[in-house]
């Protein structure tokens, strides 16, 4: 694994002004977590605290993980903003430092493994993660000003404090971050950098957030799960219909629709150049599609094209990528994957949909059952096969017609370049 071997770490190809702000920004992290572990020792009562938190920044993630790979892709070239730090800004007010950077690790080692599945630049996020820390730190500076950081508020200089609080918490981490994409983007307006103006709203609700659920955590620990329900629920329906929106969806089936597929793709083949990794692409077409439509219906036509991308849906993982690139053609974009890997997806697919049982009604008003659907798949990877995505595209392309040709209802594997 490139990511356990130092030498091949992509830190050391960034240019030597970004290496060391990059490498001074981790250090300051390391410095603070190391000053305070002895002034800020860890008590018994802080541990259900730090549990309670782990498991609701671990189970927001888990349950938000598809979107945020998305998101996180989208958002390559500006902050990437999450709501994680409902969990770490909560943390901030409850958790001694050593305990809060156990937080801070624990989510975003989590956020590696399982959202970006180890495909992120490890140092991106581990400069990230310090940021938070180095954020977290000031917030906690100025949370002594409250008596015995009891988090008294009742008063308007304890609100004044918990505000600054999480504005510095919230403005060191977004300011370390945007100078560090502003350095290693400098041919890219500011603005760029900055992000959007909603992404900062995302954080600074999520701040808020955060206060209440320290507020609650100390005065009802045991409500603490539904509050974990409503971060997601917030998280869900605020990010989910934005993604939609971006995503630019199909009407018909709810995926993506090819414009966005092509932007992702293009995104994807980036990020495996510079991981030196892979990415297998698929592209499906339903057999004898035409022969539904005249026979039952394009209602029913519309029904069977759903079903059939709820299956893919459910055919491959959280963090790929189905689109619909018309008609009754499919794309599917599989990041980190062999040529092995790409074709046993295709062929999971492919049995998924030749056992799927429709139940539509067709021209004449009668109840009606769709079974014996086939398809057929042509594969393709980079940069086995082609290293830029209109070459990738078009030999999974032309390994579809091969299996069209060969009799259908199989798939086809482009031919090495």
């Amino acid at each position: 694994m490139p990511w356990l071997d130092p030498r091949r770490w992509k830190l050391w190809s960034l240019p030597p002004v970004v290496l060391a702000y990059v490498v001074t920004v981790v250090a300051a992290a390391t410095l603070v977590t190391l000053a305070t572990a002895r002034r800020t020792p860890a008590e018994a009562m802080n541990w259900p605290f730090l549990l309670l938190l782990a498991g609701g920044a671990v189970l927001h993630l888990e349950a938000a993980r598809g979107i945020e790979r998305i998101r996180e892709i989208g958002a390559e070239g500006s902050p990437h903003a999450h709501m994680q730090s409902v969990w770490l800004f909560a943390g901030v007010l409850v958790l001694p430092m050593p305990l809060l950077v156990a937080l801070i690790v624990i989510s975003y080692t989590h956020s590696w493994f399982r959202v970006y599945k180890r495909r992120a630049v490890l140092f991106r996020k581990v400069f990230s993660a310090a940021t938070v820390v180095l954020g977290s730190g000031v917030a906690q500076l100025v949370l002594g000003l409250l008596p015995d950081r009891s988090l008294d508020v009742d008063g308007p200089v304890g609100l004044l404090i918990l505000v600054t609080a999480g504005f510095l918490y919230w403005f060191i981490n977004y300011a370390l971050v945007v100078t560090a994409i502003y350095l290693t983007n400098r041919h890219n307006p500011l603005r760029t950098a900055l992000g959007n103006a909603s992404d900062v709203l995302i954080v600074l609700a999520s701040v808020g957030l955060g206060s209440v659920v320290a507020v609650l955590m100390l005065a009802r620990p045991w409500l603490t799960p539904m509050l974990l329900l409503t971060v997601l629920a917030l998280h869900m329906g605020l990010l989910l219909p934005q993604f939609r929106v971006a995503a630019r969806t199909d009407s018909k089936t709810g995926l993506v629709d090819a414009t966005f597929w092509h932007d992702v793709a293009g995104r994807e083949l980036a990020r495996a150049r510079r991981l030196v990794s892979t990415v297998g692409v698929l592209i499906l077409d339903l057999d004898h599609f035409k022969l539904i439509n005249d026979t039952y219906g394009h209602l029913a036509g519309d029904r069977v094209l759903r079903a059939v991308a709820d299956a893919l849906k459910h055919s491959v993982r959280s963090y790929d990528l189905v689109g619909r690139f018309g008609g009754e053609e499919f794309a599917v974009l599989l990041p980190g994957v062999s040529t092995d890997e790409v074709r046993t997806a295709a062929e999971r697919i492919r049995r998924e949909i030749a056992g799927l049982r429709i139940a539509v009604v067709d021209r004449l008003g009668h109840d009606q059952v769709i079974t014996g659907l086939t398809a057929s798949a042509g594969a393709a990877v980079f940069p086995g096969t082609a290293t830029e995505l209109s070459p990738l595209l078009l030999a999974a392309d032309e390994a579809l017609y091969q299996a069209k040709n060969n009799g259908r209802d199989r798939v086809a594997t482009a031919t090495v370049s």
